[in-house]
């Protein structure tokens, strides 16, 4: 009944390793960013062991939201997080000049490393040349660490292994959310690195034990918006080696996780978010809300699997 070790010979400058939730961003009914919302909610995750948070991510609505809506929402995070609990900010735009000046703003902000996304607009031209050009300007100018952030499923574009590889030796870059899935790619991902300060976090609750079992350091899991406690609860047995226990959670964290990603989404994480408790509240258009019938399926998927 062996935990998680690691294949580095040293620990890494700044541990990833735990469970992160990216958060939600609250919209009022009038679709302005309800501060007041989000301080709530807030409350309630700091009583929940995560290792940190992660803002301006896929399920905070990042694209939607402005310049200054984002440097806000995550000076309003930093101020309610505790100084213990790390700060992950997402900061990547199509250009690396715009990236590398949001990335700033978010370490004044007070985030403690940057989450960046591939630039996809123009991905027939993201070449393994041109994204490790863009990663290593941005990680030259960046004040903060920074997080490389693959999500094929919204951007089209898998960050390809060998840019992978040879980023993870920047100094200043010190990890990848990976949120592909491809659980054969992340254990050569963690192979490849082992001897950088580089770690990989799973991109989603539904691989997250595949995910530590091949080496991965956490996980950045949207369903940690809605069922933190048991996906930190999942973490705790990968590392302690109970691996039977572990198994179990994992089965009933597969399809509600599905549920609010792949299947309705952000509309359907801020539907769940509310019968746990947690203010979800309205998307920002064009994203639309559920439909009774889709509510109604969500509300079983959770229901089947035991937290309803």
């Amino acid at each position: 009944r062996r935990g998680l070790s690691t294949a580095r010979g040293s620990e890494p400058s700044l541990n990833l390793g735990g469970i992160f939730p990216p958060l939600a961003t609250p919209f009022s009914p009038t679709q302005e960013v309800d501060y007041a919302q989000l301080e709530g909610n807030l409350r309630r995750y700091a009583s929940i062991p995560f290792r940190g948070l992660v803002v301006l991510g896929s399920n905070g609505e990042y694209p939607y939201l402005a310049p200054r809506e984002r440097v806000e929402v995550v000076s309003c995070v930093r101020r309610a997080l505790p100084r213990d609990r790390l700060l992950l900010a997402g900061s990547g735009c199509e250009s690396t000049q715009a990236t590398i000046e949001l990335t700033v703003s978010m370490a004044e902000a007070g985030a403690d490393v940057a989450l960046v996304v591939t630039p996809c607009y123009y991905r027939g031209s993201m070449t393994t040349a041109a994204l490790v050009h863009h990663y290593t300007e941005v990680g030259d100018a960046s004040p903060i660490p920074v997080v490389l952030y693959s999500v094929p499923a919204n951007t089209g574009l898998d960050l390809p292994m060998e840019a992978v590889i040879t980023l993870a030796q920047h100094p200043n870059i010190i990890g990848i959310k990976d949120s592909g899935g491809d659980i054969t790619r992340m254990g050569l991902m963690v192979y490849k690195t082992r001897q950088e300060d580089f770690q990989v976090l799973a991109g989603s609750a539904s691989f997250l034990l595949a995910s530590y079992a091949v080496g991965a350091s956490g996980g950045v899991c949207a369903l940690a918006n809605v069922l933190g406690d048991p996906l930190c609860q999942l973490d705790y047995l990968c590392r302690k080696g109970q691996w039977q226990e572990a198994r179990d959670l994992q089965h009933r964290l597969i399809e509600p996780n599905m549920a609010v990603t792949r299947r309705f989404g952000v509309p359907g994480l801020k539907k769940a978010m509310e019968w746990f408790g947690y203010y979800g509240g309205p998307c920002r258009a064009p994203l639309a809300p559920l439909s009774p019938a889709q509510v109604e399926e969500l509300r079983s998927t959770f229901s089947a699997n035991g937290w309803l």
